[in-house]
């Protein structure tokens, strides 16, 4: 159930809140037999709910045989420890949800490092739930006449001592990523990334441009690590499209922190494909969470979403708006280049996108011509990897013979690294 306690509503809606935590439940196999808004006038610090909605949510559990009951908010472990003495049934809340979720779908190394560090963090609060037996103990020496280490001290240091030692793992995860990260930036290829929250349909639009087969489904978090692939752009010869996890509101903290490392793709690229389910009706909102995810990473700077890099924000599922919702966002849309309908799924609006994408790459690109001997094949294959030749011609005889002229149009950042080749 999604409680909707008074005062604290953040814009969206709370039916639209409730169809998102169904759509997590759904996401990792969980069967909905009943799912509603409870609101709550005054929050009880043992329970959340008040007594009476304590039993409402205990007679549906019966009447439905639920085995388990998802708060979709924030518990804490005495709320959540008390519910589940009073229902009988396992409780879990939003964060346990959301990271039951990243556990299961994370497919890379560092992605289960990630999860299982927050995981851990998650459950370092919780073990007052898992051991009610506090006073078990292992037996100590005794030399001072005290009690030995108790159940739950010992798993407390068993879990920090993992922690620790994940940490150290990733931290070398990280930086073989960075160089990784540095030697793609010797090379000269734009990097691109997709950015959205969880559902837009980044996926579907990474594969539709792409061709690749990255798992897009109906589902929340269908994308969890990053994929990357090389594409080909008009004026572009080559540049990576980097598709990223999907954001969603009030995402853990233990999350936030674990996968800023896989955020840091955003942060390095070159432009930013803002995908947006324009077909949602809180897209707005989700609109406004990326734009604070992004704020938190340092991307971008105010709540407007300045930035120094190109965001481009693209409105997808547009063959699901009526023809009038079309109409009236159509002339928003017309009024900014940096603003696109798209249906990643039908095609629809895809081949202006990478049209556009190209024009943002190579804006600035100047027109050079250049004289290179005939003999200097190295040079002369990296401005037709790296440039957009115009015209190859006879350039005559020069000191060290035959040269070649040719007409390319290159960035000033590309112009730099061709000079930087040498003579």
């Amino acid at each position: 159930m999604c409680p909707d306690i008074r005062g604290q509503r953040q814009g969206q809606d709370p039916d639209a809140r409730l169809e998102e935590a169904k759509g997590l439940a759904l996401a990792i196999g969980i069967v909905v037999a009943e799912a509603y808004v409870l609101p709550i006038r005054d929050v009880r610090p043992n329970t959340l709910f008040g007594e009476g909605q304590v039993q409402r949510i205990l007679s549906d559990c019966e009447l439905n045989e639920a085995e388990l009951v998802i708060v979709d908010g924030a518990l804490s472990p005495i709320q959540q420890r008390n519910l589940e003495d009073k229902l009988k049934r396992k409780v879990i809340d939003r964060t346990g949800l959301i990271l039951e979720i990243f556990g299961e779908r994370a497919s890379t190394a560092e992605g289960r490092l990630q999860v299982e560090l927050a995981h851990l963090d998650y459950q370092q609060s919780r073990l007052v739930r898992s051991w009610t037996h506090l006073e078990r103990q292992r037996g100590g020496f005794g030399f001072l006449g005290g009690p030995g280490e108790t159940q739950i001290e010992a798993d407390r240091r068993m879990i920090r001592n993992r922690m620790g030692k994940l940490r150290r793992e990733l931290e070398q995860v990280r930086k073989t990523r960075e160089l990784h990260r540095k030697r793609r930036g010797r090379a000269p290829w734009p990097v691109i990334a997709l950015v959205g929250y969880t559902n837009a349909g980044k996926s579907t639009l990474f594969n539709r441009i792409t061709g690749a087969e990255v798992m897009a489904e109906d589902l929340l978090f269908a994308t969890l690590d990053p994929t990357m692939r090389a594409i080909g752009l008009p004026g572009v010869e080559k540049a990576i499209l980097s598709d990223t996890v999907g954001f969603i509101s009030d995402l853990p903290t233990q999350l936030v922190a674990a996968f800023r490392a896989t955020l840091e793709e955003v942060s390095a690229a070159d432009i930013i494909l803002h995908v947006r389910d324009i077909a949602n009706p809180d897209s707005n909102v989700q609109k406004a969470q990326v734009l604070h995810v992004l704020k938190e990473l340092d991307v971008i700077d105010g709540e407007e979403g300045e930035s120094a890099m190109p965001i481009i924000e693209v409105w997808n599922k547009w063959d699901l708006l009526d023809e009038e919702r079309r109409e009236e966002l159509g002339q928003v849309a017309s009024q900014n280049e940096d603003i696109l309908p798209i249906s990643a799924e039908t095609g629809f609006g895809v081949e202006h996108l990478l049209e556009r994408l190209g024009e943002v790459l190579t804006k600035g690109a100047r027109l050079h011509t250049l004289s290179i001997p005939v003999t200097d094949g190295q040079r002369i294959a990296w401005l037709y990897a790296h440039g957009e030749v115009l015209e190859d011609r006879d350039g005559g005889e020069g000191d060290g013979g035959p040269l070649r002229e040719i007409d390319v149009r290159l960035t000033e950042k590309e112009f730099g690294r061709f000079e930087a080749l040498g003579a």
